[in-house]
This record gives structure tokens, C-alpha cells and sequence, in this order.
């Protein structure tokens, strides 16, 4: 099987995991999944949050997800329980579509580090 392959069956295994659990069976997007890990690394599940809370949870998430790739790296976490990520290499210029897929590929490997998925 090709990595790509591979790669699109792990991706509808999260998708279709997380829209049960989390959006009554509707399927998720990108964004909703990196809020989800956003929520899930900060750690403060009964909270709900703003807008601007919502955006600083997407980017620990990206950063997070992109972490093992060497672009972050965990730098502290605040007073607040808030994770600070530092930038180690900068993000490389890519089309939407290669950003998706380098998403995808972070997301996928954090379910399996996490054995969400097999």
C-alpha cells in the first residue's frame, strides 16, 4: 500500500473517531481537529472558551502537531496552564494543499503516538 494510501485511511480513521465522539456522527474539518488537540494538550476540558481563546488553542495544537518535525519546540507553560511553544526552524513556504497534507500526516501521527488509532 502507498504511503499516500495509507496515510488517507489513517486520516478518515481519526475523522470518523472524532465526529462520533465529538460532533453526534457530522464530520469534522482541519480546524476542528487542531481545536481538539488544542483543547486535549491544554488540558482544561471544562472551560469554555472565546474566540481569541480559540485561535491561541489552534496554534498549540500546530504547534504541537509540528513539533516533532522540528519547527517547535515546548519552550514553558504560564501561571494560566497554557503551553509556550518557541520556534526552532521556520515554516517552509508551502501551497494550501502540501499544508494540508503536512497537517494531516502531524495529526494522524499524534493519534498513534496516542493510540487513538492503530
Amino acid at each position: 500500500m502507498s504511503r499516500d494510501q495509507k496515510l488517507k485511511e489513517r486520516w478518515e480513521a481519526v475523522i470518523s473517531k472524532l465526529s462520533q465522539q465529538f460532533a453526534d456522527g457530522d464530520t469534522l474539518d482541519l480546524d476542528a481537529v487542531i481545536y481538539l488537540i488544542g483543547v486535549q494538550e491544554l488540558g482544561q476540558f471544562d472551560r469554555k472558551f472565546k474566540k481569541d481563546h480559540k485561535l491561541d488553542l489552534m496554534h498549540i495544537a500546530i504547534c504541537k502537531l509540528l513539533s516533532p518535525y522540528g519547527y517547535y519546540e515546548m519552550d514553558f507553560v504560564d501561571e494560566d496552564g497554557w503551553p509556550h511553544y518557541k520556534t526552532i526552524e521556520a515554516l517552509p513556504h508551502l501551497k494550501a494543499g502540501e499544508q494540508s497534507i503536512l497537517m494531516k500526516e502531524a495529526i494522524v501521527n499524534y493519534f498513534l503516538e496516542n493510540k487513538f488509532i492503530d
